[in-house]
């Protein structure tokens, strides 16, 4: 029973750590890659119109996601609480 417990735990872990943002988009998203004159590659995610996630891989440094938190199809400074959300994925195998 005390090895049950943590294993569970850490299978739990392991799932949640292997999915990918880009899985949990809509699947009529629509992908636009752009390259930065700084090296970071740029990669925007609508549906529509609507602009829904950003994923940003800087040129050094781990990729981030940023998600639109208010629907409005705008990520910016005014979206609800503080500013658009931010994901690191820090793991992954």
């Amino acid at each position: 029973m005390r090895i049950a417990l943590p294993l569970a735990l850490t299978l739990a872990l392991a799932a949640c750590a292997t999915a990918s943002p880009e899985d949990m988009l809509a699947k009529d998203a629509v992908p636009a890659t752009r390259t930065e004159a700084n090296g970071d590659v740029v990669t925007e995610y609508r549906v529509g119109e609507r602009l829904t996630m950003v994923k940003v891989v800087p040129q050094r440094g781990p990729a981030y996601y940023i998600y639109d938190r208010n629907g409005d199809g705008v990520v910016n400074d005014a979206d609800a609480n503080g500013g658009p959300m931010t994901y690191y994925k820090l793991f992954s195998w």
